[in-house]
């Protein structure tokens, strides 16, 4: 085709790492074209159907083509003809009927070195706003080290990588075969982050995620338990006889922790008789300069309140600067209670009454969980416990006086 070949062929052979078959490709590039591909399908032929539907040109048949005629996945294919227990007795009668209906034959050179395990785990860190220039939440910071210690301990090496959110990081995976498994801190809007979830689920990958727990997710997580920690923070104001309680921190289902910890304040508020106010709630990522506009939207709207919870510390940490600049006094005025215990925490003036989530015991349980599915071993989603640490920022009982904190 020479010097005169179209722009998009050369899409196909620059492609770096691409999974996909090169022909396939080209067949998705140029299949408006007529005629374009009678010299290049195997025997001459433009029938492209069979191709489209097995990946594949004509021939010995693949694990492909049984993962398409059984109705499931490539790697539940692998799963099922190596006796994994992750498959059901239903699926892997299907899988090898459909295998002896092929005549298929495993490969048993290509099997071994497509098992060969690297004793590498990946951890993957997704950038999130910071005021300097890090790009890094100071959370997955203390947790990095106890991932990184859980993993030696082991004898795993660990790759870690920076991503961004928008990033096809689930497609680089995919080909690189660099690390035996991923594990996930951060994501942004988890509704977006979903959907990369499903594709490393489609794809067989092992992964373990830190975030909310919850029925029906891709994959398995790790994560404190949300609720029963915004329960605590809300409860613990509530016996300082603090009445008028503010929530800061975005309450969308791309929010899933921090919605947790907004129906966990809510229980509290609700078994001690305390109306739940929606103007006392005000959306917040989890950033400094969130919490400080977020508590200025609060005082802006003029209702009164002498309470603030922070579904981050670094929200209530925004949230305190904003109140100390107006004049109003943490905790004699407002008492604020922030979520993580990041180091700043305890360094705040005052120090940070906050809801501590266990980092060293998050590292072993999500390098062990990832370890099992790599072994093929039974694993399952946790929820780690979370406590109260009580600083100076909540003051004592009764220093509380509600007021119109707009004048």
């Amino acid at each position: 085709m020479g010097r005169n070949r179209p722009e998009g062929l050369a899409y196909v052979f620059t492609c770096k790492r691409a999974r996909s078959d090169p022909l396939l490709l080209l067949l998705r590039c140029y299949g408006s074209l007529p005629g374009f591909f009678a010299p290049i399908l195997p025997g001459g032929g433009t029938d492209l159907s069979s191709y489209k539907a097995h990946g594949r040109a004509p021939g010995k048949a693949t694990s492909f083509d049984i993962a398409y005629q059984a109705g499931v996945s490539q790697p539940t294919v692998s799963r099922a003809l190596r006796g994994s227990p992750r498959v059901s007795e239903e699926t892997r009668k299907r899988v090898l009927a459909v295998a002896q209906q092929l005549n298929y034959r495993v490969d048993k050179n290509a099997s071994n070195l497509r098992f060969q395990r690297s004793n590498t785990v990946a951890l993957l860190i997704f950038e999130d706003p910071t005021s300097d220039d890090s790009a890094i939440n100071p959370f997955f910071v203390a947790m990095l080290g106890s991932i990184t210690r859980a993993c030696a301990q082991r004898g795993y090496d660990l790759l870690v990588s920076f991503q961004q959110r928008s990033g096809d990081w689930h497609k680089e995976y995919e080909d690189s075969r660099k690390a035996d498994g991923l594990i996930l801190l951060g994501y942004g809007d988890y509704l977006l982050y979903r959907e990369r979830l499903e594709r490393l689920t489609e794809q067989g990958t092992h992964f373990v995620r830190w975030g909310a727990v919850q029925p029906g997710q891709p994959g398995l997580s790790i994560g404190s338990d949300n609720f029963q920690g915004g329960y605590e923070a809300a409860r613990h104001l509530l016996g300082l006889g603090r009445r008028h309680l503010g929530f800061l921190g975005g309450i969308s289902g791309g929010c899933p922790e921090f919605l947790d910890r907004y129906r966990g304040f809510e229980r509290a508020l609700a078994e001690a008789d305390t109306p739940v106010s929606a103007a006392l709630q005000v959306d917040a990522i989890s950033t400094e300069q969130a919490g400080y506009a977020a508590a200025g939207e609060l005082l802006a709207r003029g209702v009164p309140f002498d309470a603030i919870v922070g579904a981050s510390d670094l929200i209530a940490l925004g949230a305190m600067r904003a109140l100390q600049e107006r004049q109003l006094e943490v905790p004699a005025d407002v008492a604020v209670v922030g979520f993580d215990d990041i180091p700043a925490a305890g360094l705040a003036n005052p120090p940070l009454t906050t809801i501590a989530q266990n980092t060293r015991l998050a590292g072993e349980v999500l390098v062990e969980t990832l370890l099992q599915q790599i072994r093929d071993e039974p694993a399952e989603a946790r929820m780690l416990p979370a406590r109260l640490v009580v600083r100076r920022s909540c003051g004592t009982p009764g220093a509380g006086v509600p007021r119109n904190t707009n004048s």
